[in-house]
């Protein structure tokens, strides 16, 4: 079965007091050992949080490039293992459509990384205008097909996939739990049909998009989500309300 996920996007947010708090908040819970519990603070941070988590917590980069060089701004998979790292986020929306990165170079970055050692949360979803124009399913699989063609089958033992609607990142506004489902379901179906039915049951299939306490129940019961990529809620204590409702549900499916 699917491993249990909990990832937190802490994006362009945070300072040195707030993420020692949130982690020394975080390391007095109990937190299962069956639950990959992560956290994705600035890359300004990264050094702080590896510094500061105490196991079971891990951290994530929340980006990185696939080479070294003259490439100002820009973090390389190098680096982010020389400070400890075994994960990072490629192909959140912010990157596909604030900074226009395209599918072929998600994919590259992908696989590089995962060739190095990490664990990718690969993010895929659709914006709104894709998913009233029926389009949900066209663009997850050609997500998913950009790292379908660069990848082995063995290599996807080290993927999560975060499946995240455009529309429900940062709005406030999930997509309903029947929805979320829907979207998971196909994206393991994809896996099932392109990679391999034993790869499409182990992979863990999150959902992002505006996850809190008062939704994760409702979301945590269905099928295919093995677990959430969190954002505004996963710089406060709230993440751990989610923790506890995601465990919780799934010990009674």
């Amino acid at each position: 079965m699917p491993r249990l996920f909990l990832g937190g996007n802490h994006k362009c947010t945070g300072t040195i007091g707030s993420l020692k708090t949130l982690l020394a908040q975080f390391a007095e819970k109990s937190i299962p050992e069956d639950i990959d519990f992560v956290v994705a603070p600035s890359m300004m941070h990264l050094p702080l949080a590896v510094e500061e988590a105490k196991a079971p917590i891990q951290i994530s980069a929340q980006n990185c490039y696939f080479k070294k060089g003259a490439f100002t701004g820009e973090t390389n998979i190098e680096q982010i293992k020389d400070i400890g790292l075994e994960w990072v986020i490629l192909g959140h929306s912010e990157r596909r459509h604030v900074f226009g990165e395209s599918h072929e170079l998600i994919a590259t970055k992908t696989k590089t990384a995962i060739e190095a050692g990490l664990k990718v949360i690969y993010c895929v979803g659709e914006t709104l205008e894709e998913k009233e124009a029926g389009k949900t399913e066209e663009v997850c699989a050609g997500q998913l097909e950009a790292i379908g063609k660069v990848l082995t089958e063995e290599q996807w033992k080290s993927v999560v996939i975060a499946v995240e609607p455009v529309y429900a990142i940062g709005t406030g506004v999930a997509a309903t739990p029947e929805s979320a489902q829907s979207t998971n379901a196909f994206c393991r179906k994809w896996v099932s049909e392109h990679v391999s039915a034993a790869i499409a049951k182990d992979i863990s299939i999150a959902y992002g998009g505006s996850v809190k306490p008062s939704n994760a129940e409702e979301l945590s019961r269905q099928p295919d989500i093995d677990g959430f990529l969190v954002g505004g809620a996963s710089t406060s204590p709230a993440f751990l309300e989610i923790m506890e409702i995601l465990v919780k549900v799934k010990a009674t499916l």
